[in-house]
């Protein structure tokens, strides 16, 4: 029972870990400040939000030094970096040193590595501590990371409500480290691993379904948070929302109490709910489908499929109306790919289209939210911005938990709800370039932080589902090498566009600011086609792999019934 509880301890620890490293989010705050201060220009400026983009790129040395060296050990080097990182870069905002733009760029790479370093030790506590009901672990931390934006703009004020600027970078460079402390303990009294009996598994299910609804209260808290308030008030806001992420602590209660939940509470849910959770009877009964579907692919059906050297089944697959769809398709799910065949894969680059004009285009949003708020003569909103984009990004984050909970009354493809996630996007794009209003700003913001942090979250899954689980750690990272090539390329468009606008001349030898709705018009538009372009490919994803999904779960419910 000791092990029971120290597992929720540790997933108590990952959220924290992802509501205070989320720091990439953070940028938009201080990016106007930093312009001034460097005196660069806007596309100087787009380069340093890459490079916080280009620390993803390095995301495997983190899966490498997870390997070679204690996780308390990893999480520490994390938190150094952002020490390092970020308290350089709020030095420099203050005047206190002067650091040439290089030096001042490859801080910002260190800082955004950090934060794959901190992913990645919570992405290996919930693998080992929570073997069967991964997805439903993965998703809820990474949900965190969407707050965090939320609770800094909210620590900022309730320190100083007049000038909170500068503040964002000190936070973002000391709070990390103290969360790391806090988590040490959990981390380094991990549970030994044993099977779990069918009933702890049901048990785990509810609690699941507990952490969630306050997860959801937690969002919600943090959205209808006043825009602007004293430092008092905000002092007992932040309070409040420290309370809500403690709240989970409460946990191993309910492990002690495990006997009257079973009774009176997880017994009714299994009669009444159409929830049905990942648990241990499906993972073996997932390698069992795969299996089955192997023999059944290459030697029931040797008509319809054929079999490369390289180990490739090509297969013609038609939909439900007769469309062929094209050769190389996935025709089952969970089949394990090495880079090799991963890269000749059509589904991966639909995959990875659709993430690098869906996904990352939200991000480099977010990050060019702080010169578009300016441009829009929004500058005072700045804060309620960050918090809005935020709080959405957190919420569709918890979204993509959706067909786990939802598998048995609604059941979907996963690609089917990536592309579902990925229409708000030229919306709001369209939207915003068709008026500046605040209320615009504000509605496009919070649509593009819905559908950029469910992309987010259900990627892993993605991933995992069509290339294979055990191959995943390397295939996601392949992936996610759009997020720099996305932020360099989408950042220096609008960056282009900006500089244009604020010095027809082209003579712009320092820092200028750009006013107006042409600033960013042209760069709406062209956004808006390209997440267009993103959402099409999610569709063609789903057209092709929508059999594969059909026949998991038309063998899985066979399999059930005996």
């Amino acid at each position: 029972m000791a092990g029971e509880s120290r597992k929720w301890m540790i997933l108590v620890a990952t959220i924290w870990i992802q509501a205070f490293t989320g720091t990439n989010f953070d940028f938009s705050a201080y990016s106007s400040t930093m312009k001034s201060v460097l005196g660069i220009s806007q596309v100087q400026l787009n380069y340093l939000a890459v490079a916080s983009d280009l620390g993803k790129a390095f995301g495997w040395s983190s899966g490498l030094a997870s390997k070679c060296l204690p996780l308390w050990v990893v999480m520490f080097i994390s938190a150094f970096m952002g020490l390092f990182g970020y308290g350089l870069q709020w030095l420099v905002i203050r005047n206190v040193v002067a650091l040439p733009y290089f030096v001042v760029f490859l801080l910002c790479l260190l800082s955004g590595c950090s934060i794959c370093w901190f992913n990645t030790v919570c992405f290996v506590l919930c693998n080992r501590n929570f073997p069967s009901n991964r997805p439903l672990a993965i998703s809820l931390t990474v949900s965190f990371n969407g707050v965090s934006a939320a609770l800094y703009a909210l620590a900022a004020t309730a320190i100083d409500s007049s000038s909170s600027t500068p503040l964002y970078l000190l936070l973002n460079s000391l709070i990390p480290l103290i969360t790391s402390l806090f988590a040490l303990v959990p981390i380094l009294r991990q549970p030994l691993l044993s099977p779990l009996p069918v009933d702890a598994v049901r048990r785990d299910s509810l609690i699941f379904l507990l952490l969630n609804l306050i997860a959801i209260v937690t969002g919600l808290y943090l959205l209808l948070l006043p825009s602007s308030t004293s430092s008092t008030n905000s002092r007992l806001l932040f309070s409040g929302a420290l309370f809500l992420l403690i709240l989970p602590l409460f946990i191993p209660g309910i492990i002690y109490a495990r006997n009257w939940f079973r009774r009176a509470i997880h017994s009714h849910i299994q009669r009444s709910s159409g929830f049905l959770l990942v648990d241990v009877e499906d993972l073996e009964l997932h390698k069992e489908l795969i299996s089955r579907e192997t023999s059944s692919l290459r030697l029931g059906n040797a008509g319809d499929a054929g079999v490369t050297g390289g180990g490739i089944i090509l297969n013609r697959v038609k939909t439900g109306e007769g469309i062929l769809l094209g050769r190389d398709s996935i025709v089952m799910l969970g089949e394990e790919h090495d880079i090799g065949m991963l890269l000749r894969r059509l589904d991966f680059w639909l995959y990875f289209l659709a993430y690098f004009c869906g996904g990352t285009i939200g991000l480099v949003y977010s990050n060019s939210l702080g010169q578009i708020a300016q441009s829009l003569a929004h500058g005072p909103e700045m804060s309620t911005l960050i918090t809005l984009y935020s709080s959405f990004s957190f919420f569709g984050r918890l979204l993509s938990a959706a067909p786990d909970f939802m598998r048995v009354k609604v059941y979907f493809a996963r690609t089917g709800w990536l592309a579902i996630a990925l229409i708000p996007t030229p919306i709001a794009f369209f939207m915003l370039a068709a008026s500046g209003t605040a209320r615009a700003l504000r509605a496009g913001t919070a649509l593009i932080g819905l559908s950029s942090g469910f992309i987010f979250a259900a990627a892993v899954s993605v991933t995992s589902e069509l290339f294979g689980p055990n191959s995943v750690g390397v295939n996601h990272n392949i992936l996610i090498t759009n997020i720099p090539i996305g932020s360099l390329v989408y950042g220096l468009l609008a960056s282009l566009i900006y500089d244009a606008n604020a010095a027809p001349s082209g003579m712009m030898t320092e820092s200028v600011v750009c006013m107006g709705r042409q600033c960013y018009f042209l760069t709406f538009v062209g956004w808006g086609c390209i997440s267009t372009v993103g959402l099409a490919s999610s569709v063609l994803l789903f057209l092709r792999t929508r059999p594969a999904y059909d026949r998991y779960e038309k063998n899985r419910s066979s399999t059930q019934q005996y």
